[in-house]
């Protein structure tokens, strides 16, 4: 007859044991947080580009999508709502564009993930000014038909409740 402490032992010597090679030898959502970080590239691209199409392909269709931006009005609760902020955009900022993103932070959780990041803009108004802008920026994204899209996003500045002026530099 076999000891039952030895069968105990095996089983808890098992739970201990096995997990640690699966936890060492993949990353859990390592595949989907790579997707999340090409899409934030292919999307910054395609706003330095000024390319409207492919901006809006990195957000969620119709009134899946709901966006608080840094500018009036104080909400845009559709993906054509946002697509009209964004042609408004680049009229009031018709010459070349420059963005930098940093501080980029991604957490997947089975099909919603979410980032935030730091996004620094140069912009060129009418008069060929250069305008700066450095905005925090915050998205939720959902995986839809294997592709991750926006549908939440939240872009604001940091504001001195002293003033009530917002802080365009957002300098830590």
């Amino acid at each position: 007859m076999k000891n039952p402490c030895s069968s105990v032992a095996t089983v808890v010597l098992s739970l201990i044991v096995l997990p640690f090679p699966i936890a060492i030898s993949a990353q859990p959502g390592s595949a989907d947080k790579a997707a999340i970080e090409a899409q934030v590239e292919k999307c910054r691209k395609a706003f330095e580009a000024r390319d409207v199409d492919k901006i809006m392909a990195c957000y969620a269709p119709g009134d899946q999508l709901f966006v608080f931006d840094a500018v009036p009005p104080r909400d845009y609760p559709s993906w054509e709502a946002y697509k009209k902020d964004w042609e408004d955009l680049f009229a009031m900022f018709p010459g070349p564009i420059k963005d930098h993103i940093s501080e980029l932070s991604v957490t997947v959780v089975g099909p919603v993930a979410y980032t935030h990041k730091i996004e620094d803009t140069h912009f060129t108004t009418k008069d060929g000014t250069e305008k700066e802008l450095v905005v925090r920026e915050t998205d939720v994204y959902r995986k839809m038909g294997g592709k991750w899209l926006i549908v939440q996003e939240h872009v604001s500045f940091p504001v001195n409740p002293g003033t009530g002026m917002a802080d365009l530099m957002s300098k830590p």
